[in-house]
């Protein structure tokens, strides 16, 4: 399968992600996007993980580029509140490589003789990126953190995806056409040509789904089999909104803040001009009616002007096609499969799927085994991250509500022959047999947040008394990540308000 004239089908930041990557890398190649005037963008996502640095440095793109066009701030991890228990307390997912030279498992041990010791401490001793998240900070000098590299973007998305079409696309001489598909000629091998409403009619090597929850092209077209996570993540409804700031220096804050209310949760994603808001709940449990007055209500709790908002309530499904590259057609982005927002999962999906396509494209021809290794490689990471992202509501202990009450009991744990090993297992196994973490992850972040430990307490109790155990030597190691943790915190309180720190490094004009 020669891949010399691609056609991408769907803009928003899939198709303008896609056609970026595509033109730096592959300049050579004849790529066409074709975007709908009648199709107005989701434009829920926004919000990055750190992994997206990883791609703006591939196709050669500074933030001085783009954020001050797109709304952008930092980001530096994911807060929850209130997902522990109903009115309890927040735990973080700080972004970042951590200070490896501290040991975890001496936490754990402290955390195990130390029952008072907070949800949150884990997180705030080993990564320095969640003190600054705790004080609203963010200096370029601290230890164990480099803001070029550990950092996420809070981020319009629809404006970043006009940046890319408006900057890079149409100056690079992408064949940008703004069309309505109206009809699809297939054959034997997948898709011969789109009928655009012109009655011109485009062929392709490849044809890239980039339609949004449509999936015009693998769906539609192909007839895949989708795959539905509804199982383990029944939210499938979103109220959305955007805020105004009250006090812009204390609300623009480095993280974007997930808090769980009656039946689902809310997220506040602060941007320069304004704060991304939303709710997403499940419709099994509460009508979209009853939803949006939940909603209202949880602003006007925290002193928000309800009666000058615009809402918008938006549909999704959870889950994954089996295939997403059958024949000649690809699927990127919720064309693909859509696991929901709680874990800024969305853009991630985006360019991680691209990066698999365009290794596959360095030879210039896709094999049979080319495809299916895509279609294993996408559906591994789906599988992850939906397993993760149910993982947090799984560990929860509340009870208020019948959606809390049956979240919490349904069982995530199906079939421990596919994913588990790089998931759920280091939780289980280690906690019953291991007794320790072998190293830090996402995963510890949720877990200890949840007041999940992996030290088995009654085990160190009985080592203690069977075999004479020296606590000493763990009650050093604690005094010295304590003290680890006060000395960084007095590098952290040094630095600027994320406020100060954008006017500063983008926003100075």
């Amino acid at each position: 399968m020669k891949l010399n004239n691609i056609v991408i089908v769907g803009g928003g930041s899939a198709g303008f992600i896609t056609a970026t990557t595509l033109i730096r890398l592959f300049p050579n190649k004849k790529i066409t996007l074709i975007e709908s005037p009648k199709i107005p963008t989701t434009g829920v996502g926004e919000s990055t993980t750190a992994h997206f640095k990883s791609w703006l440095s591939m196709v050669g793109i500074k933030d001085t580029d783009f954020m001050k066009e797109c709304d952008s701030t930092y980001k530096f991890g994911i807060r929850f509140t209130d997902f522990y228990k109903k009115d309890s307390t927040y735990f973080d997912y700080p972004f970042g490589s951590g200070n490896s030279n501290i040991n975890s498992n001496s936490w754990h041990m402290k955390k195990s003789l130390n029952k008072n010791t907070s949800v949150n401490d884990y997180a705030e001793t080993f990564y320095t990126s969640a003190l600054m998240m705790k004080h609203n900070k963010i200096t370029d000098t601290c230890t164990g953190f480099d803001y070029k590299m550990d950092t996420g973007y809070q981020i319009d998305a629809v404006k970043f995806a006009n940046w890319l079409r408006d900057k890079i696309c149409i100056p690079e001489k992408i064949n940008y056409i703004k069309q309505t598909i109206k009809d699809i000629k297939i054959n034997d091998d997948g898709i011969e040509y789109l009928l655009l409403d012109d009655d011109n009619k485009i062929y392709g090597d490849l044809f890239i789904d980039c339609t949004g929850f449509s999936s015009l092209l693998l769906g539609k077209t192909m007839k895949e089999e989708f795959v539905s996570y509804e199982n383990i993540l029944p939210n499938n409804s979103a109220w959305t909104a955007h805020l105004k700031y009250k006090n812009k220096k204390k609300e623009l804050v480095p993280y974007t803040n997930c808090t769980a209310i009656e039946n689902g949760w809310v997220w506040n994603t602060p941007l320069w001009n304004s704060i991304g808001t939303g709710y997403v709940y499940s419709d099994k449990y509460v009508d979209d009616t009853l939803a949006l007055k939940e909603f209202k209500k949880h602003l006007s709790d925290n002193k928000h002007d309800i009666e000058s908002l615009s809402f918008k309530n938006i549909k999704v499904r959870t889950g994954v096609y089996k295939r997403l590259f059958v024949k000649n057609v690809c699927a990127i982005g919720l064309s693909a499969g859509f696991i929901e927002p709680l874990e800024s999962t969305g853009l991630l999906a985006i360019h991680e799927y691209v990066l698999y396509l365009t290794s596959l494209m360095e030879r210039d021809d896709i094999s049979q085994w080319d495809k299916d290794a895509y279609n294993y490689s996408c559906r591994h990471f789906f599988n992850i991250w939906a397993h993760f992202v149910a993982l947090h509501f799984s560990l929860s202990l509340r009870e208020d509500t019948n959606y809390w009450k049956d979240i919490k009991n349904k069982s995530i744990i199906q079939d421990e022959n596919t994913i588990y090993q790089d998931t759920l297992h280091p939780l289980i196994f280690n906690k019953i047999y291991n007794n320790y973490f072998p190293q830090n992850s996402g995963m510890h972040f949720i877990a200890t947040g949840m007041n999940w430990n992996p030290i088995n307490t009654n085990v160190v109790k009985y080592a203690n008394k069977q075999h004479d155990f020296d606590f000493n030597v763990f009650n050093d190691e604690i005094k010295q990540i304590d003290k680890h943790k006060s000395t960084i915190y007095d590098e952290v309180k040094k630095g600027k308000t994320l406020e100060e720190f954008m006017i500063k490094t983008i926003y100075s004009d």
